[in-house]
């Protein structure tokens, strides 16, 4: 029988529990102001009629101020201790009311009321107050196994998206709505299928008050850049965070109203989505044999997977790393029509290269295989040239030979007035394509060269990301070459669509650049995933948080910010809204004979050469295949 009470109380609904708390409140002060005569009197007390209308004013006067400091709001089974202090100070601006009441209508007195009652009701009521309420809890408690208590959330966003998100946490028993949180002002203090709206300054004693553990972000329809606010000003709460999916991935039929996911990192780069546009997908790779180069690297990884689900006839894997070539393989997820070759090799092999090409008739060319990381670069010149440079080269030049339908190159925001081996080799990357472009179209050869930049791909190799997850994990520091380095950031999936798609637009001799948003602060970036970890950041102000952020200063080649165009001026928009075009690419001159030149200082392994041809030539205004981007 007590089983079936606690199970009938639990399924109470909100209005009802908190219905009954209010009656178990006026039993509770009726009692104590009993009491109070009772224990002044010495004797059983038996009210008089003046009496028992002071009692009952007692009440009329306590469950308004109850109300008004939260009192009813509170859940009982997460009830903190805390209450207390707020349970005394209600029964101490009751009392005092009660008492003014009292002692003004002139009532004080044996017949009326005693003087010490007041004092001795103040204590017995808070007592019996707070007493139920913990026993409440308590008993509450008793009937709920901690691996089956369903958890407290808070609904950011009285919408459409959250009323069914509240129906159907409500519906499905794992979670109890504790309210909702809108920006709007119109919406506070008003119920929502009956659940109140707060504003977004109660959340913290909404959280204390309530036991909330969860906050669940339902905007869907807002922009990236508000979604990023809203979760920069939620990381300080001690709360999981969780979103519904964007408006896109609704409309499209990936998630239904019910699906929620965790915060990741992309979430606080604040940019919006754009669906993909399916023609330009379709055209580029349906039905033809596509060769990804790099293919177990960060981004072309990314670009084999999409590759895959748009059914190509063939895909070729070539990469140089064994171990990543073999992942990449086995994770493939293949269409029942697509032949999946791995080639083990590299770019700058141009027998192997030219073999492929021949033999599996590719059709499009993606080419991602880069040394990628600035320090190591700096380090190993003549490797960062012979790959980087002399690779693409090789590539480009079979592919053109073979009769490839496409090439797409991927650059860098580092190749914009590049300071780094890595952003110089880029640069003469871009030359090479540019240079090749035009002498195909100059033979008549069907192959369409285009480049695409951009700027950083979280989680990549070499990229911060996955170095601040590990100084994270391991306690700390969080180690930033400047406080004021700032550099573009895009989702790795965002930007092997929209690579595609910008192949997909090629003409030959194109220039894209991929609209990166605003630069992104990377100690803010190093801060926001210490909170999205659900810790602080330690600093002089705030001795006492649990991750320091420490400067080391940038290293050789680094900058304090990237650029993506020279001329912005020059820079027109394509039907993809993200994806941008150079008004105009002036054709390259010499690009051969600064190859040999570079060649020559390769063979003689002169480093001191190789670097000064490196960077000698994408100074030259003759040769900068992006100056108009």
């Amino acid at each position: 029988m007590p089983d079936r009470l606690q199970r009938f109380a639990l399924t109470l609904p909100a209005a009802s529990r908190r219905l009954a708390v209010v009656g178990l409140d006026v039993v509770a002060l009726l009692a104590a102001m009993w009491g109070a005569y009772a224990v002044r009197l010495g004797v059983a007390f038996y009210p008089n009629g003046t009496q028992a209308l002071l009692a009952v004013a007692a009440v009329v006067i306590a469950v308004p101020i109850f109300i008004r400091l939260g009192l009813y709001r509170a859940v009982i089974r997460y009830l903190p201790e805390r209450a207390l202090l707020t349970i005394a100070q209600a029964m101490l601006l009751t009392t005092t009311i009660w008492a003014a009441l009292v002692f003004f209508t002139g009532l004080y007195g044996v017949d009326g009321v005693p003087r010490s009652v007041p004092i001795v009701f103040l204590a017995l009521a808070a007592a019996l107050v707070a007493g139920s309420r913990f026993a409440l809890k308590r008993w509450i408690g008793a009937s709920d196994p901690p691996n089956r208590r369903s958890s407290y959330v808070l609904i950011y966003g009285a919408n459409d998206a959250g009323i069914q998100l509240a129906s159907a946490l409500s519906s499905g028993g794992s979670a109890t709505v504790a309210g909702f949180v809108d920006d709007d002002p119109t919406y506070h203090g008003r119920d929502l299928v009956g659940h109140r709206v707060y504003a977004s300054d109660d959340i913290g004693s909404v959280i204390r008050n309530m036991g909330v553990t969860e906050i669940i972000v339902s905007l869907p329809k807002a922009s990236g850049a508000r979604r990023r606010e809203v979760f920069e000003r939620l990381a300080g709460y001690p709360v999981q965070i969780r979103t519904l999916p964007a408006i896109a991935d609704l409309a499209a039929g990936k998630y239904s109203v019910g699906h929620l996911r965790e915060i990741d990192i992309d979430d606080l780069l604040g940019r919006s989505s754009i669906p993909a546009d399916p023609e330009l997908l379709r055209q580029m790779i349906s039905g033809r044999s596509i060769l990804v180069s790099g293919a177990g690297g960060s981004i072309g990884s990314e670009l084999t997977r999409l590759v895959a689900r748009w059914a190509p006839r063939r895909i070729v894997l070539l990469e140089a790393n064994e171990f990543s070539l073999y992942e990449i393989e086995r994770r493939l997820d293949r269409g029942r029509e697509t032949e999946v070759v791995a080639v083990l090799g590299s770019v700058g092999d141009a027998q192997l290269v030219r073999r492929v090409l021949e033999r599996e008739q590719v059709d499009v060319v993606f080419h991602a295989a880069a040394h990628k990381h600035v320090p190591l670069l700096e380090a190993n010149v003549l490797e960062a040239i012979r790959n980087n440079v002399f690779g693409t080269a090789t590539l480009a030049r079979a592919s053109v030979d073979a009769g490839v339908s496409q090439f797409v190159l991927i650059s860098t925001d580092k190749a914009v007035h590049p300071t780094s081996v890595m952003g110089a080799t880029k640069r003469w990357a871009e030359m090479i394509i540019i240079a090749y472009a035009a002498a195909a179209r100059a033979a008549g050869q069907p192959t369409r060269l285009c480049a695409v930049r951009f700027g950083n791909v979280l989680g990549s190799n070499g990229s911060v990301v996955p170095l601040f997850l590990e100084q994270i994990a391991a306690g700390g520091p969080v180690t930033l070459t400047d406080d004021k380095m700032t550099r573009y950031f895009m989702s790795v999936h965002e930007a092997a669509e929209l690579i595609v798609q910008a192949g997909a637009l090629a003409e030959g001799g194109d220039f894209f650049l991929l609209e990166m948003g605003e630069p992104i602060a990377i100690r803010t970036l190093a801060e926001n995933m210490i909170r999205l970890a659900g810790l602080t950041v330690r600093s002089p102000e705030h001795p006492e948080g649990d991750i320091e952020i420490k400067t080391v200063g940038a290293r050789r080649g680094e900058k304090l910010a990237e650029e993506l165009f020279y001329d912005p001026a020059r820079v027109i928009p394509t039907r993809q809204r993200k994806i941008l075009r150079a008004d105009r690419v002036e054709e390259q001159q010499g690009v051969d004979v600064a190859l040999e030149r570079l060649a020559g200082a390769l063979a003689a392994s002169d480093e001191a050469a190789a670097r000064r041809i490196l960077f000698e030539v994408v100074a030259v205004p003759g040769t900068d295949p992006a100056k108009e981007t």
